[in-house]
């Protein structure tokens, strides 16, 4: 028995004596395949520290928190909990960067129809706060409208425009659908789980239950979905309210792009506005989602767009110009906190009162003059400028009432009356510096079809 002993002693020893080389992750093939070096080779973790807490603690925070709806932990809300915050991290990192974009306009909204603000996380789960999402059933928008139910609150939906998408237009609807179902049953829980299956199941679910009217209660009876539904709900509810405890810290948030609202009463593209106006595409289409092909169609004329709050003065003073290069008739309205006003006002008093006009970055005087139809020298008198160096940011007075000075017009044998066209000329700037003549007088007597003309283009004006 010793000898075996013995020997086993001495191969172990032996063992414990033989040189070994570094350690390499199987996953690393470039380490694995290149010559060790002389250096340490530290290995590098990247991982998530994820809180972990028990029941009792989850459930002390549930009953601190302040809150207008029932809510009350349970297993199903609980477990719907650890999902979020451990299993499922993308998903709620996902809604934390997107929140600030709604959950101030939820706010006012739930305020405003007197419902409690808890609602808004409802959007959450349906959504995931995306404004363009869609169900596999054709649901869409933050609040996951069906066409029929959308319809009945109003919502316009065609090939071009889906209010549904709407971010103010479908919360509206939604609150008033909820605070309906809320008439109905009694109980907030109850009602957005008839926003979830519908009222008819929810009253089936009521029936089965014998006669009880909480969700719990009905729990059992409802389709398999809505039972995770109002649970999933609360669990946002808690987390959002709970973001450290669970190391949860936004890194990207988005914000809203404060906006004004832009009513132009006629179809016009995005492209085009954006490019008179040195606006991004993106930020338009972003501001505004319902519309699908970056156009504002005909059926919608009378949809107002969001434009950038920083890009609507320069918007107001450019107001006539913008008008015509995007191809319209002057029936602009503002749908601000100002008066409503329509260009023909405003043309009048830009007229009468000369407009102002900030530079741009390569603005050069030659290109403001041809854009509003004056001359380098007569911006120059209006701004008292002994040169024609101008910065960016400067406000130059235009005073377009006095342009017509510089029109090139003539009276034939025949007697007709022509205008030749100047650089920066448009059919209603040679409106503009002729009494008593439209856009369209002017298009019937040289029979055309379009708005476009050209430099050294002769029109007929009378």
């Amino acid at each position: 028995m010793k000898n075996p002993l013995f020997r086993n002693f001495t191969l172990a020893l032996i063992t414990c004596l033989i040189p070994l080389s570094k350690a390499f992750s199987q996953d690393d093939e470039s380490i694995a395949a290149a010559p060790l070096l002389d250096e340490e080779v530290l290995p590098n973790y990247h991982y998530e520290y994820i809180p972990d807490f028990t029941y009792d603690e989850i459930d002390r925070r549930v009953k601190a928190m302040d809150h207008e709806m029932a809510f009350e932990l349970n297993d199903r809300v609980f477990s719907f909990i650890q999902y979020f915050t451990v299993r499922n991290r993308d998903y709620t990192k996902m809604v934390l960067a997107r929140k600030e974009l709604f959950f101030p306009m939820f706010d006012e909204m739930m305020a405003k129809h007197e419902m409690p603000l808890e609602i808004k996380y409802l959007s959450i789960i349906e959504s995931g706060l995306d404004p363009q999402i869609r169900s596999r059933v054709g649901a869409m928008g933050l609040w996951q409208f069906m066409p029929a139910t959308g319809g009945m609150y109003g919502m316009k939906i065609n090939s071009e425009v889906d209010d549904r998408m709407d971010p103010e237009l479908s919360t509206e609807a939604a609150a008033k659908y909820l605070k309906s179902l809320y008439r109905m049953f009694g109980d907030w829980e109850v009602a957005m789980a008839a926003y979830n299956c519908g009222p008819g199941n929810v009253r089936k679910a009521i029936r089965r239950s014998g006669g009880k009217k909480t969700f719990w209660g009905i729990y059992n009876y409802l389709p398999r979905e809505t039972r995770s539904y109002v649970p999933q709900v609360q669990a946002m509810l808690y987390i959002l309210n709970h973001l450290e405890e669970h190391n949860f810290h936004p890194e990207d948030p988005t914000y809203v792009v404060e906006y004004e609202k832009i009513r132009f009463d006629r179809a016009l593209s995005l492209d085009k506005l954006a490019e008179l106006t040195n606006l991004c595409v993106a930020d338009l289409k972003t501001l505004n989602p319902a519309i699908k092909n970056r156009k504002l169609p005909e059926s919608n004329k009378s949809m107002a767009l969001r434009i950038p709050r920083t890009k609507v003065p320069y918007i107001k003073e450019n107001l006539a110009w913008l008008n015509d290069s995007l191809n319209n008739a002057p029936t602009i309205l503002l749908a601000s906190n100002m008066d409503v006003q329509s260009v023909e006002e405003l043309a009048q008093e830009i007229k009468q009162n000369g407009t102002t006009y900030k530079v741009r970055s390569g603005d050069v005087l030659g290109s403001i003059a041809r854009r509003h139809g004056v001359t380098v020298t007569q911006i120059k008198s209006w701004n008292n400028l002994s040169s024609n160096l101008i910065r960016v940011g400067q406000t130059l007075r235009i005073n377009s009432g006095m342009s017509g000075n510089i029109a090139t017009t003539q009276t034939n044998s025949s007697g007709q009356t022509t205008y030749t066209v100047q650089p920066g000329d448009s059919l209603w700037i040679i409106s503009r510096k002729h009494e008593g003549l439209t856009v369209e007088q002017i298009k019937r007597l040289n029979n055309l079809n379009s708005n476009n003309i050209k430099p050294g283009q002769k029109l007929i004006i009378g």
